[in-house]
């Protein structure tokens, strides 16, 4: 058993209204769970992914567990918002997101000049 941590973004009540029925909700959104077993997780995440039709287009949910076997010892899953691509580098979690017009590219590259001169 371990620590569990659901947290909510833009959720129905629906989602509130179950997660609160086995979950203690610490600040709005944020659920968790202190001696969740791996099956009860399951069944409640697999609750979650039956209503993800539900969750409206900036909604979603982020499930996190203390996991030896995964990377930085956090098992995570994700549904719907955020819309970040997970990667395991060398046994590390990173975000992955694609650069935007917000980002200056030509700034970027300079810092990365600066850091391999040093």
């Amino acid at each position: 058993m371990s620590l569990t941590l659901i947290v909510t973004r833009n959720a129905p009540d629906r989602f509130h209204g179950f997660l609160a029925s086995c979950m203690l909700e610490v600040a709005p959104g944020v659920f968790v769970g202190t001696h969740m077993t791996r099956a009860v997780r399951e069944r409640v995440w697999k609750v979650m992914q039956d209503w993800i039709g539900l969750l409206p287009e900036d909604g979603g949910l982020a499930l996190l567990w203390s996991d030896e076997q995964a990377p930085s010892g956090l098992g995570m899953r994700m549904l719907g918002w955020p819309k970040k691509e997970l990667v395991d580098q060398e046994g590390m979690w990173l975000t992955f997101g694609q650069l935007t017009q917000q980002h200056n590219i030509e700034e970027l590259e300079a810092l990365a000049r600066i850091d391999e001169e040093i």
